[in-house]
């Protein structure tokens, strides 16, 4: 399986890119520009300390294209647009959106939650590629973009999935399982990320209140058979 993180040259991109790439998946990083992307490639490659071959750089088309699972990490602004470019190339697929909308994005606190019409940027990206063959999973979003880059490190929390589809959520949870000390936790459907990316902006606050960059969650007492 090839995994594109597209729009993935921002912290939560590289990390992700630079953990699945450093734990042997085949991940191409997507971005406006094939040159950006490449440039990424190289900066996971520096903070590795070696070269990657089972990590490319190519333009966000390219880079659907080519994947088979795709990872949308973009700030609300570009989710428009990035989705536009790349929605001839999704039928068949599974995307996992690891948007939330936060104020920041328009040039507020990043502290506070920017409501959508569509009730949460998951569904919004359902509504942007209604008609597409693509099963649409959210995840992601209550990670720590720090907790991803310090790559030496496990990743102190769980990643909370919501998806219609059944069994693209399932092989999205796969996915997530393989971050190291990170377990997938299955909310239930696309409309529960209307709560999901809320706890986005509240773990921001607790890593501003408490200067740290790590703050994370975990569900306990779930029957874990």
């Amino acid at each position: 399986m090839k995994i594109a993180v597209i729009g993935g040259t921002g912290d939560q991109g590289l990390g992700l890119a630079m953990r699945y790439a450093k734990s042997g998946e085949d991940v191409v990083i997507g971005s406006r520009k094939a040159e950006k992307a490449e440039n990424a490639v190289a900066e996971i490659e520096n903070i590795l300390g070696h070269s990657m071959k089972n990590l490319e750089g190519l333009s966000n088309p390219d880079a659907a294209v080519v994947a088979d699972m795709l990872i949308l990490t973009v700030p609300l602004q570009a989710q428009r647009p990035t989705l536009d470019s790349i929605k001839e190339y999704v039928d068949g697929k599974i995307l996992i959106d690891a948007t939330a909308p936060l104020n920041s994005n328009i040039g507020g606190s990043p502290m506070e939650f920017i409501e959508v019409w569509e009730g949460s940027a998951a569904e919004r990206t359902v509504a942007i590629l209604k008609g597409k063959d693509v099963a649409v999973v959210s995840a992601y979003s209550n990670i720590s973009s720090s907790s991803l880059m310090n790559h030496e490190k496990d990743i102190d929390c769980d990643c909370l999935v919501c998806g219609d589809d059944d069994e693209a959520k399932l092989k999205a949870m796969e996915l997530v399982n393989k971050l190291p000390g990170v377990k997938a936790i299955d909310c239930g459907g696309i409309s529960r990320s209307r709560i999901v990316e809320k706890i986005t902006p509240l773990l921001i606050g607790l890593n501003i209140k408490n200067r740290t960059h790590y703050a994370g969650i975990r569900i306990t007492g779930l029957d874990n058979k």
